[in-house]
């Protein structure tokens, strides 16, 4: 199973993709869809939607997990986030790809960093994990810690969902280039 996660924000959405691999946790790839943090939001919202379909049309996941919302002491702040994640879940949807959506504290605890453990926590342990050697942005790390968690639970939750047929191949020229950042290399395209 190919798990695509998602850390979402208005200027940089984390995204993050993992496998499993005979029971064990497999990084495959992962990135910050950066978007120009002056552009209009519409702008932006457009940008990172346009990036997101493309990345989840190269990496085929076989399922989505997005981090939920948490609490904001800034209504405004909030509010832009929603945006994003809204943008985020459309994407999701018009790929026909199951979706399913893990609290802050319960990601945290599902890779061990403790359900109040700050984002380095989260970075150290994924990597760990993972075994990877990067130092990327907490977004790219929070949204591998979202497919982990879901990778963790994924067996008893999609037990009863059905998978997908594949979508049709599209062309991404252009959408990939400028908007992601990869961290790792790039799988073959599954067909």
């Amino acid at each position: 199973m190919r798990v695509f996660g998602i850390d979402p924000g208005s200027r940089f959405m984390g995204y993050g993709v993992v496998e499993d691999l005979r029971g064990r946790p497999v990084h495959v790839s992962h990135g910050v869809i950066r978007v120009d943090p002056e552009a209009p939001l519409e702008t932006r919202l457009h940008q990172l939607h346009q990036a997101l379909v493309a990345a989840l049309v190269v990496y085929r996941p076989d399922t989505v997990a997005v981090e939920g919302v948490f609490t904001f002491r800034n209504s405004r702040s909030a509010l832009i986030l929603g945006h994003a994640r809204g943008v985020a879940l459309l994407a999701v949807a018009q790929q026909s790809l199951p979706v399913f959506e893990y609290a802050p504290a319960h990601v945290k605890r599902a890779v061990g960093a403790g359900g109040a453990g700050a984002k380095d926590a989260v970075g150290r342990m994924v990597r760990t994990l993972l075994g990877i050697e990067t130092n990327a942005r907490a977004d790219a790390t929070d949204a591998l810690a979202v497919a982990l968690c879901h990778l963790h639970r994924g067996n008893s939750i999609l037990a009863g969902v059905n998978q997908r047929t594949a979508p049709s191949r599209r062309s991404v020229k252009g959408l990939l280039g400028a908007r992601l950042s990869s961290g790792s290399r790039r799988p073959e395209v599954r067909g």
